[in-house]
């Protein structure tokens, strides 16, 4: 892919997590981590991640952690609106009220129009109730659509566009 067309992925936490942990899902993982390095994907993350990365005990605070600077994640700044967006979601009850911060990587992504979030939380983020909402308050919004993939639907999705070319 050239740099123009190439898939911006918002690697929300358990994205991390999962690089560590030997479930169904962690080759996927690591090959992802490896294709941002070598630039097919631009990967991004955020404050809030970095946040809850920090609260993992050693040593895997700092595995985790390091994965940022050895596979060139970008960290994006907060967004000034990305409280209010994190709190909209959470009002239409896409997202529970007490997962702020599952709230708070959406509205990142969408805010500086990342095409896909990648997520392992099944619960809250990567389900079919916040892949189906979540486009009609970000159209409220003036925003974009945005995609939610796990690592292995991200590479199946990617060969879907080069096909199409």
């Amino acid at each position: 892919m050239s740099d123009r067309f190439k898939l911006g992925l918002y690697l929300e936490t358990t994205t991390f997590n999962w690089y560590f942990d030997e479930r169904k899902g962690h080759d996927d993982v690591v090959r992802l981590f490896e294709a941002v390095k070598a630039g097919e994907f631009a990967g991004y993350t955020s404050r809030f991640v970095a946040d809850e990365l920090k609260q993992a005990s050693e040593p895997k605070r700092t595995d985790m952690m390091n994965l940022i600077d050895d596979y060139g994640i970008i960290v994006l700044p907060t967004h000034p609106k990305a409280a209010s967006l994190a709190q909209a979601y959470r009002d239409a009850g896409i997202i529970p009220q007490s997962q702020a911060y599952d709230s708070l990587h959406i509205a990142t992504a969408s805010l500086y129009e990342i095409e896909a979030v990648v997520s392992y939380n099944f619960h809250h983020i990567n389900r079919n109730k916040v892949k189906t909402l979540i486009p009609d308050i970000n159209a409220a919004w003036d925003l974009g659509g945005i995609l939610f993939f796990t690592a292995e639907e991200v590479f199946n999705y990617a060969g879907l566009l080069q096909r199409r070319g």
